[in-house]
């Protein structure tokens, strides 16, 4: 098989970011993110960009589909099949192989799937209705559905209510189909042991929060973003906006935040299992491998096919 992608996945602090620099930097080639919040510009700790990774031996790798929207604009799935396209398409016109890098199983089973999606309208009257309900209610209410949402980031009420809008929409109404081309890809999924992995989350939570991160969220509100649209992004920014606000102390806010990191990574490796369940092969690599074993692991595998 001739592959159009290379896609590389894996739960948060699995280093998958480096390793898709280090390939990239090796086969001359451009990376589109699959990060459903590095889209956001000034949200770059909280997110997780470290966009150093990107540097391989002194020489910048280009990526795309990050820092593309204004922080509280709630960026979707079907925009993020545009974007990737738009991306996708013009790298393909310059001969280049992509690499498709995140930890957002929806955005990238989407495009791997080619998902027939449309912009879903507001529905004012059934948010009305849910309103009152908790996010345990909600949940239980999204688990019914046969799943468009992106279930890893539901971790907000808001988020839980656009995910019911989402699906109600493609239940009730008679959507037309879109052309999305197939995309033939290698995926390459980081296999992180999973105390390795909580060790790892641990130690960057502490790192983002040394490096600042709470400044960063407490900017981000003084320039006019409202708080329930920082704490709608969920994870660090629903923790670190309750605390700057005054609603939690600083160790409740490190407690839960850390906590919540270690769930979000949990609920991504499900998601990736759950790919592998649909029919998608995944070739697992071992985190733990020194970088040149893992690219010439991958290059090995896209010479054999």
């Amino acid at each position: 098989m001739n592959y159009d992608l290379i896609t590389i996945l894996g739960p948060t602090a699995s280093g998958k970011t480096p390793l898709a620099a280090s390939l990239a930097a090796r086969m001359g080639t451009e990376i589109i993110s699959g990060d459903s919040r590095q889209i956001y510009r000034r949200m770059d700790l909280g997110t997780g960009k470290d966009l150093a990774d990107y540097v391989v031996d002194g020489h910048p790798v280009p990526y795309h589909l990050i820092d593309i929207a204004e922080p509280g604009y709630k960026y979707n799935v079907f925009e993020f099949q545009r974007d990737f396209l738009s991306a996708y398409e013009d790298m393909r016109k310059r001969g280049l192989l992509p690499i498709l890098c995140g930890g957002t199983g929806m955005y990238i089973e989407s495009v791997l799937k080619g998902y027939k999606l449309l912009p879903v309208p507001e529905n004012p009257e059934l948010r009305t209705k849910l309103a009152d309900k908790s996010l345990k209610e909600l949940t239980d209410i999204l688990a019914t559905y046969k799943k468009l949402h992106n279930s890893t980031d539901v971790d907000t009420v808001k988020r839980a209510i656009r995910a019911i809008e989402i699906e109600e929409y493609y239940l009730h109404q008679n959507v037309e189909e879109r052309a999305f081309p197939e995309i033939r890809s290698l995926i390459i999924g980081v296999d992180i042991d999973r105390e390795l992995r909580r060790e790892k989350i641990s130690r960057r939570l502490k790192q983002r929060l040394d490096e600042g991160m709470i400044e960063e969220v407490r900017a981000l509100l003084e320039s006019g973003i409202a708080p329930e649209d920082l704490i709608y992004y969920g994870l660090e920014y629903k923790y670190l906006t309750l605390y700057v606000t005054g609603e939690l102390t600083y160790e409740e806010m490190y407690h839960q935040l850390e906590i919540a990191i270690h769930q979000f990574a949990k609920r991504q490796m499900t998601w990736f299992r759950g790919m592998e369940r649909r029919g998608f092969t995944i070739h697992w690599i071992d985190a733990t491998l020194p970088m040149e074993e893992k690219v010439n692991k991958i290059l090995s595998l896209v010479a054999t096919h």
